[in-house]
């Protein structure tokens, strides 16, 4: 499994999302219980931005977890320039060398896990902005499958640290996006209430 190479497609993929969400579903629900798509967003935007820094080795810098983002022209614009420059950064084979942090902890975690999470949160944060917001992800085929090959060995592990909700049973021959949002506590089927 090759996540390197696939971070851009990744990237590129979420980024597309966050560009077609219309500023009046800002505050419409998501899968993710008690966030709405601002707050996915802006975590989006948040999380990229410092893991460019991961990337770099580089300390944490800039706004925290309490900042709007959305509240800023052209945040969608933003979010695609941010993921974008994360995607680039990790394609640095250094990138993935030694231990890094996306909190700024002194001691850092191995730096292949990182990129990974940074790779799963474009993936199964896209599809919940793009099922909140009445579209269709569009991943490519060959992102899902690398997702899903990362996931499968750490979905316990993501559960016992909250990152998880309870796995969301789904048929073993549904398509590979559904399995992987099951897998990681989302019902696939999901909706918002005016859609359902």
């Amino acid at each position: 499994m090759d996540i390197r190479s696939r971070m851009l497609p990744a990237a590129e993929a979420a980024a597309r999302i966050v560009l077609e969400i219309p500023e009046v579903r800002l505050d419409a629900p998501t899968p993710c219980a008690g966030w709405d798509v601002r707050d996915l967003v802006n975590h989006l935007i948040l999380w990229s931005a410092r893991g460019e820094a991961a990337a770099h080795k580089q300390p944490v810098t800039g706004p925290g977890e309490d900042h709007d983002f959305t509240a800023e022209p052209r945040w969608a614009q933003r979010c695609e320039e941010q993921v974008r420059k994360t995607a680039e950064a990790w394609q640095d084979p250094a990138a993935w060398e030694g231990s890094t942090s996306l909190t700024g902890n002194k001691e850092g975690m191995p730096a292949g896990f990182i990129g990974g999470i940074l790779y799963g949160e474009w993936v199964t944060h896209g599809w919940d902005l793009a099922v909140a917001t009445g579209r269709e992800p569009a991943f490519p085929d060959e992102v899902v499958r690398a997702a899903w090959e990362r996931l499968v060995p750490t979905a316990e592990v993501g559960r016992e640290y909250g990152a998880f909700g309870a796995e969301v049973p789904v048929p073993e021959d549904a398509p590979l996006l559904d399995r992987l949002v099951g897998l990681s506590g989302r019902d696939p089927h999901w909706r918002p209430a005016s859609e359902a």
